[in-house]
């Protein structure tokens, strides 16, 4: 006989499911809040992944050739990597920056003219100090430089032409997508006065990590988003412009070969004669019109009503035949190949 439950049992087991209920709602309540991240409505994403991946495969080009004109410049086995890209406020940017942080402003000429805010160049001084160090004939493995770090007028100096070489490498790398000119504007020693992006305005921070021996150090370039707007709406209307361009290729071989069988009218001009109407009253069977041309002189040859070739007269297979000599076109002749 089957065993009866008593009333606390029956009580236990019911508390027992409620409680497994209430843990399986707050499983689900936290596997919903790791599914999901909040989202900033006050300063929401500018642009898509698909543009923060094409930037990321710019400057994962741009990393390559850095590493290259480094192991060249400074005789120095170097790694330049992308560690990050993200997208922010000015006004983080430029929190993050010490009062004695060097900034480099690159100028920026767009094929549409347009004028832009600068793109900025940032080094940090332990990885810049560095390369001082091995453009002067030192080793680089200077370790007592902080973050705090001021330049003296030989340094920036030097500082001037290391950037160059790297701010000029933009040029290339963007080479792919758009004609841009990257240009050397200027060195600000003080980023809380420079003013040419609006603290509010959206930039693009692109990260790069270099390892110059045993020293490495961050290397941050900042793209304003006015910048970059522009620049994604060429790159956009080239790319129109271009499958526009196989549309109209398309449609036109699809019209030639539509029309390859037509009939076409050809004429032969000997030459051109002006009489006056007395003159043409009085013809006869047997009179000799003067066409002003010498005998052996090219005839035009016609299609449709207009002047295609110039041709020489003669037989072939006892018919009357041109033989191509001349193109016309535009009204001029010019040589082509006999046919």
């Amino acid at each position: 006989m089957a065993d009866v439950l008593s009333q606390s049992q029956i009580d236990a087991l019911l508390n027992s499911m409620q409680n497994a209920e209430a843990e399986s709602k707050v499983e689900e309540t936290k596997t919903a809040k790791e599914e999901y991240r909040k989202y900033d409505f006050f300063s929401p994403k500018k642009y898509t992944k698909d543009k923060l991946k094409m930037l990321r495969s710019i400057y994962d080009n741009y990393s390559r050739i850095a590493s290259s004109q480094i192991n060249g410049l400074f005789r120095i086995v170097s790694e330049v990597q992308v560690v990050g890209i993200e997208e922010q406020r000015y006004y983080e940017f430029g929190n993050a920056l010490n009062e004695t942080d060097v900034l480099t402003l690159a100028d920026v000429d767009l094929p549409d003219n347009s004028t832009n805010p600068p793109m900025l160049f940032h080094i940090a001084p332990t990885l810049m100090t560095a390369m001082m160090d091995r453009m002067l004939g030192g080793m680089g493995f200077d370790r007592s430089i902080d973050i705090a770090y001021t330049y003296t007028d030989i340094e920036l100096a030097l500082y001037e032409k290391i950037i160059n070489y790297l701010v000029m490498i933009t040029t290339d790398v963007w080479s792919t997508h758009i004609n841009l000119k990257t240009e050397f504007e200027r060195i600000e020693e003080n980023p809380s006065m420079f003013q040419g992006i609006s603290v509010d305005e959206t930039v693009v921070i692109v990260m790069l990590n270099i390892q110059l021996g045993d020293i490495s150090g961050i290397m941050n370039i900042c793209i304003p988003g006015t910048l970059l707007s522009n620049i994604f709406d060429i790159i956009d209307k080239t790319k129109h412009l271009a499958k526009k361009g196989e549309h109209v290729r398309s449609n036109r071989e699809e019209i030639l070969e539509s029309i390859q069988e037509s009939k076409l009218d050809i004429m032969a001009q000997l030459g051109v004669a002006k009489l006056n109407l007395d003159d043409v009253y009085n013809l006869h069977v047997g009179d000799v019109i003067d066409l002003n041309k010498p005998q052996d002189s090219l005839i035009s040859l016609y299609v449709e009503g207009q002047p295609w070739f110039k041709g020489q007269l003669g037989v072939h297979n006892k018919n009357m035949a041109v033989k191509l000599e001349d193109r016309i076109m535009d009204g001029k002749e010019k040589e082509d190949v006999a046919v």
